[in-house]
């Protein structure tokens, strides 16, 4: 008797777990639908975050992408560009319009007492279709309308700010994204000697991500060797020096030895101006320290996407009118009287740049303590090659 009860209790058991595996089918189903939701919410999610990453800091994509969850996403444009458009279409506006699949900018801080050099420097790369855009820190834009191309450049202004002033409010990524190169130039180079189109086939043959035009080797205000001009070479990467204060050997890795290109004529990818552009600080207006971190920009190993063209080479004026003069360089006594009773420009504007670079070389060290999961990939690099030789035979 208690054995036909054991049978029939496990008969029941199995019968209770017969039926179970139905129902444990269909939890699993909804519960691999639901997955399959969110995963696709998360792809869709991430599609518009992507879209909105040229506006966006990553802390900011979550409210941009609400901000804008009203709208359809095939109605949402993201990026611009600095093409001039016609008010209305005509025969001649549409004969003019370039077919052509590259687009490159030329963009530069300029003042009315540079306009014949600036000229120059714009009739080299208006023959190779450059888009310009011209940052007037002397607001004396009417002064240029007698040169035809000024027509059609674009003009900012904005009185006694800098370059990187300027880059930073109207070089947005999400503005010149169309542009494969960004020439980010002084207004003080001599261009005889360089032709934009040539440089660009070099550069894009040599896979550069950022780089810069040689300086002649009789330009004014050379601080870095880098950049001076090798007359034997094509381009190059590093530079070896064993005397002064900076010592680069075959062992040098980082600027300013090899990785490295001043801020006076920068040429940047679009993808190396993505980075640029945020490694730019908004209130830090002179950029001193960034040329030394460009190299983080550069995609990859910095030590071969970043160089000096040297077959395309330009000359540095030093010619500094940004402020105006300063008491020493005055055109007459008179001058130089009024400027010394209040201001020595050129000091002023050294001593603020020299602050600037403190700060901005503590921000960079505040910022890679604070930031646990960033590994700067340079240093594991050097890490690697001591290891490597330190395994070599003797």
């Amino acid at each position: 008797m208690l054995r036909k009860r054991h049978i029939l209790f496990e008969v029941g058991v199995c019968g209770v777990k017969m039926k179970q595996l139905p129902f444990l089918g269909i939890v699993c189903t909804v519960m691999l639908f639901i997955v399959y939701r969110t995963t696709t919410y998360q792809y869709r999610q991430t599609e518009m975050d992507e879209q909105l990453n040229p506006f966006y800091l990553s802390k900011d994509v979550g409210a941009a992408f609400n901000s804008l969850s009203n709208l359809p996403r095939g109605i949402i444009q993201a990026r611009s560009d600095l093409e001039l458009k016609p008010l209305w279409p005509s025969s001649s506006s549409r004969s003019k319009v370039n077919v052509s699949s590259s687009h490159n900018l030329l963009a530069m801080p300029v003042g009315i007492s540079q306009k014949s050099n600036v000229d120059a420097i714009a009739q080299k790369f208006l023959t190779e279709n450059f888009t310009i855009i011209l940052f007037h820190y002397d607001a004396k834009v009417d002064g240029w309308w007698d040169l035809d191309w000024t027509k059609k450049a674009i003009h900012v202004v904005a009185r006694n700010q800098t370059k990187w002033w300027f880059a930073k409010r109207f070089l947005n990524p999400a503005v010149v994204s169309i542009y494969d190169y960004i020439f980010l130039w002084d207004e003080d180079l001599g261009v005889e000697n360089f032709h934009p189109g040539r440089y660009l086939k070099i550069v894009k043959s040599e896979g550069l991500e950022i780089s810069q035009p040689a300086l002649d080797p009789n330009s004014t205000g050379i601080h870095h060797r880098i950049t001076i001009r090798a007359r034997a070479n094509k381009l190059h990467r590093r530079v070896w020096e064993v005397r002064g204060s900076t010592k680069c050997s075959e062992d040098s890795e980082g600027p300013p030895c090899t990785g490295f290109v001043e801020g006076m004529a920068p040429v940047f990818s679009r993808s190396a101006w993505q980075c640029a552009w945020h490694l730019i600080q908004n209130d830090l207006v002179h950029g001193w320290g960034m040329d030394m971190k460009l190299g983080y920009c550069a995609q990859g190993d910095r030590t071969k996407k970043v160089g000096v063209v040297d077959s395309e080479y330009i000359v540095h004026q030093g010619i500094q009118t940004l402020g105006g003069l300063s008491a020493k360089k005055a055109s007459n006594p008179e001058e130089a009287t009024k400027n010394k009773q209040t201001v020595d420009v050129r000091t002023e504007i050294r001593r603020q740049s020299t602050s600037e670079l403190r700060i901005f070389k503590k921000r960079w060290e505040q910022a890679v303590k604070e930031d646990k999961n960033w590994v700067d990939p340079f240093r594991k690099k050097r890490r690697s090659s001591r290891r490597l030789i330190q395994r070599l035979p003797v």
